[in-house]
């Protein structure tokens, strides 16, 4: 949600000065802005009264060549035409506005026009152009020493980056919205912010911070009696909830969002709030219930071409029609969902090295005059340089004073160096029959116990002291055994390679949601014969930097141990969680739990110990000892918490695939 918005008793004294002018001649300047502003104050509550408005208001600034009336009527057209998803028609009329405060040296209204412009971009998703319109404005803004702008023209900006998942850089916007906001020190202008910023915070993660920043807004906006924004807040208070899997209180909120819309005409918003509920609703299990609010988002979104809100739509019909056994309507939506989803996911990332572009090439244009300014100077820095290269012989004698001290460590250096070599080797050779040792174990205690009973039950088949039905009614059994002993060897020879051959790491942008996706089909068929439900919730866009074969062994491990180690109808959850640097993906359950005996050997490559799962599942205690070794060849580190009773999560960390490695790719 963007700029800022009076509250109703606003738009009631317009009416009432309107009014003053029944009686009288409406060619008149002060009756047009008072229409036109009465038309702006009408955008969130009936859309149609601005388009009638602001024609009247152009008609009448026509007919007395009223320049500013013109500019700001073509401005609630632009606005009008924007709301509807019309955005070409809403760039023509607003251009036409911004010619006229050009003409007319209006720098305010260029400022504000220019905002609108770049605002329009952002919602057809030219961010390089959205980007490159804020800019122009920032420099106009702080020209003008325009705080209130400046404050909504760094906020668009931040709201740019949190729609591509920049977080990092839109909190620095925010950052700089904040002091900004404390200047001007209007409690209103402050809460929408802190808005804008919950709402970031929830897709961060940053539930707890989100709350209590949603619940600040919220108080101020129902002292102030702003609809419009209160909507939005109570809107993204459910998003939290949501967020926390409350969804209960979720639709509480969203049914408090949803009766201030009642009073409202802003379908972007309404979409948002329609799509919150639906998935409220299905998380519930009221499928019936989510499909009509699905349906409302999908359809609101088609309508003003929204292409988040038809991905999302899209997305939620499929699980919907999906669970309902309508298969052919899944489909379909799915299509759909994986063609907006992949369009997308395209024009974002290669918007986003565009956005980086624009903001650099902005970034050396300033470079650029200031090199300018000192070239003029240069004349006057001589003495500087003069001073430089006095130091630089200074440095170089004491380089020479030093270099005999150096050497002599130097020296030292390589006879500690070859000394650690030594000891490495020694170690290494000690490794090597530890694994040696391991494998011989392994192979003895895990694999001849299954391969044996394999054999002895095709000689009493052979031999006819087993009928065929009775062999037929071991083939599960038979098909589960030859199922772990293909898991074991996997690992086992995967393990065996890092330890004996030192397998090498080849990292690459690798999506952790692809990961996910291709060991929940691999493993579904285990989880669904304990009735276990998977639930991924990595986003599309969790790239990371890493050896995506190393990886995916460490997920598949874990997740196995989850199913393993979960009773009949549980839950094993696979997500991620954003940091600074790197990614905190979760694999967690709510199985039997380890003591803490366990939890201090579970880690441990020494060892050969295993335990049985719920179903009697045999493992060979090996695949956790690769799951740390494979993280921290990719520089992570691996950690458990668990409870008897209360389920295991194991968590690990990994690189972010930053923009140089894209780059790379």
């Amino acid at each position: 949600m963007y700029g800022t918005f009076a509250q109703l008793s606003f738009k009631d004294s317009l009416q009432v000065e309107i009014s003053k002018f029944q009686n009288s001649s409406k060619e008149d300047t002060e009756y047009i802005d008072l229409l036109l502003d009465l038309g702006l104050e009408q955008r969130y509550f009936n859309q149609d009264s601005l388009k009638l408005l602001s024609d009247e208001g152009l008609e009448l600034s026509e007919k007395i060549n009223y320049a500013n009336g013109m500019a700001n009527a073509y401005f609630g057209l632009g606005t009008f035409y924007s709301d509807k998803g019309k955005y070409d028609e809403s760039l023509n009329n607003l251009q036409k506005a911004l010619e006229i405060s050009i003409k007319e040296q209006d720098d305010t209204l260029r400022l504000i026009i220019l905002s609108n412009i770049g605002t329009q971009y952002d919602y057809k998703g030219d961010y390089d152009l959205a980007l490159g319109e804020f800019l122009k404005c920032l420099e106009l803004a702080e020209d003008l020493d325009n705080q209130e702008m400046l404050s909504v023209i760094n906020e668009n900006i931040a709201n740019l980056y949190v729609t591509q998942k920049d977080f990092d850089e839109g909190m620095f916007y925010y950052e700089k919205v904040k002091k900004i906001n404390e200047k001007i020190g209007d409690p209103v202008i402050i809460a929408e912010t802190m808005s804008n910023m919950a709402s970031a915070y929830a897709e961060m993660g940053k539930l707890e911070l989100a709350m209590f920043t949603i619940n600040s807004a919220i108080k101020t906006f129902e002292e102030n009696r702003i609809t419009d924004w209160l909507a939005y807040a109570y809107q993204v208070k459910g998003k939290v909830y949501l967020k926390q899997q409350k969804n209960k209180w979720a639709l509480y909120w969203y049914a408090q969002s949803e009766l201030l819309h009642g009073q409202l005409d802003d379908l972007r918003e309404e979409i948002q709030l329609l799509t919150g509920i639906a998935e409220a609703q299905l998380n519930l299990g009221n499928d019936s219930i989510s499909k009509i609010y699905a349906q409302q988002a999908y359809d609101f979104s088609k309508k003003i071409d929204a292409i988040s809100g038809i991905e999302e739509g899209a997305k939620l019909l499929y699980k919907i029609n999906k669970n309902n056994g309508d298969f052919k309507k899944a489909l379909e939506f799915h299509e759909i969902f994986k063609e907006v989803s992949g369009k997308i996911s395209r024009k974002e990332s290669q918007k986003g090295l565009t956005m980086l572009k624009t903001k650099i090439d902005y970034e050396r244009q300033k470079e650029q005059l200031i090199e300018e300014n000192e070239k003029a100077l240069a004349k006057q820095k001589n003495y500087v340089y003069t001073t430089l290269i006095i130091l630089v012989i200074f440095l170089f004698i004491t380089l020479l004073v030093k270099r005999n001290a150096k050497i002599q460590k130097k020296l030292n250096k390589e006879l500690i160096r070859k000394q650690e070599d030594l000891e490495r080797k020694e170690k290494y050779l000690h490794d090597v029959n530890q694994t040696k040792n391991k494998l011989f174990s392994i192979i003895g205690h895990d694999l001849r116990g299954p391969i044996g009973a394999f054999q002895g039950l095709i000689k009493l088949f052979k031999e006819g002291e087993m009928t065929k039905d009775e062999f037929i009614g071991f083939v599960p059994k038979l098909k589960s055994d030859i199922d772990n002993i293909a898991f074991t060897l996997n690992n086992l020879l995967s393990w065996g390679q890092t330890q004996m051959n030192g397998a090498m790491t080849k990292p690459g942008v690798t999506s952790i949601e692809s990961i996910v996706n291709e060991n929940i089909a691999l493993l579904s068929e285990v989880a669904n014969n304990k009735s276990i439900k998977l639930i991924n919730r990595i986003e599309p866009q969790t790239l990371t930097w890493c050896d995506s074969d190393q990886i995916d062994i460490v997920i598949r491990n874990l997740m196995s141990n989850a199913i393993k180690f979960t009773p009949e109808n549980g839950i094993v959850t696979i997500g991620a969680v954003e940091k600074t640097k790197q990614w905190e993906i979760y694999v967690r359950d709510n199985g039997v739990g380890m003591n803490e005996e366990t939890l201090s050997k579970i880690f441990n490559h020494s060892g050969t110990h295993s335990t049985y799962g719920t179903n009697d599942e045999k493992g060979t205690g090996l695949g956790l000892s690769l799951c740390k070794e494979m993280v921290e060849k990719n520089h992570g580190i691996i950690w458990v918490n668990s409870a008897i009773n209360k389920g295991s999560s194991f968590y690990f960390t990994i690189p972010k695939a930053q923009k140089e490695y894209k780059k790379t790719a």
